[in-house]
């Protein structure tokens, strides 16, 4: 039974306190009981670091915050609810994950939601995994681009995002870049549109690099968004078409970039 049969057949004892806890509770319309270590079944509960705690906690982030980010410009507009339930129906989500995603949006928009909180619980509780917390920026950072415009007001909540789980200010352009290059390649019907100045940015080297920096570059950015690695190490699987497409981005870029070099 996968992490979400679990957790709505209530078949184990989730141990998750803190602000990510109450969130995900709270979403799940039910009573979960966050001060022991075992549940109605008497089972364990997930381990700290485990794998189904992880995804658990990626879940609840993800939505949350998305919710948060979609009214920080002062109002949720019907576009940005669309944008939300679009990438929700994209993520193949069961009609049980969808009201609890739609849950978690709703509470993200609370005045008092406490951003600082769950992105600090949301850190911890990934430990090392810098790839997935970079899955979770791209993510949130794409939800705001999808009406194509970029909110100072989201820019700058983005900004404190990532400052949060602390990436560095060219590791944010960067995702920008890949993200603007997304909405390039769907404005054109395809990711085969791109320019070489814009495949130069998706893969983060300059003009002037080496065919070996290159090729480098490009495989490091395959490794963080390998689908497999994304979920062994706690992307719920329902997310792993959003990893897939990243890939398929990156190689498309370096596509591109190869035909102009001549590379082989």
């Amino acid at each position: 039974m996968s992490w979400w049969g679990k957790i709505i057949g209530g078949s184990f004892g989730f141990m998750l306190g803190g602000p990510i806890g109450a969130l995900f509770g709270a979403a799940l319309g039910h009573n979960i009981d966050v001060s022991k270590g075992t549940g109605r079944s008497g089972e364990a509960g997930f381990a700290p670091g485990g794998q189904e705690r992880v995804q658990s906690v990626f879940f609840t982030a993800t939505f949350s915050v998305m919710g948060y980010i979609a009214k920080v410009d002062g109002r949720v507009t019907k576009d940005e609810i669309e944008v939300a339930n679009a990438l929700m129906q994209q993520l193949n989500l069961s009609p049980e994950m969808m009201k609890t995603a739609r849950r978690l949006f709703s509470q993200g928009k609370s005045p008092n939601f406490p951003l600082d909180e769950v992105l600090k619980q949301f850190r911890q509780e990934c430990h090392r995994r810098q790839t997935l917390m970079r899955m979770f920026l791209e993510m949130q950072i794409h939800a705001a681009f999808a009406d194509g415009y970029l909110h100072p007001e989201e820019q700058k909540a983005l900004q404190h995002i990532c400052n949060m789980l602390g990436f560095s200010q060219h590791e944010f352009d960067h995702l920008l870049d890949m993200i603007k290059a997304h909405n390039d390649g769907t404005a054109t019907g395809s990711t085969g549109g791109l320019t070489q100045a814009t495949a130069y940015k998706v893969l983060d080297v300059k003009t002037t690099a080496t065919d070996a920096e290159v090729k480098k570059a490009y495989r490091r950015l395959m490794n963080q968004h390998h689908p497999d690695k994304l979920v062994a190490k706690g992307l719920p699987d329902e997310m792993m078409q959003v990893a897939t497409e990243k890939s398929q981005e990156i190689r498309a870029a370096y596509d591109v970039v190869k035909k102009a070099r001549g590379m082989r």
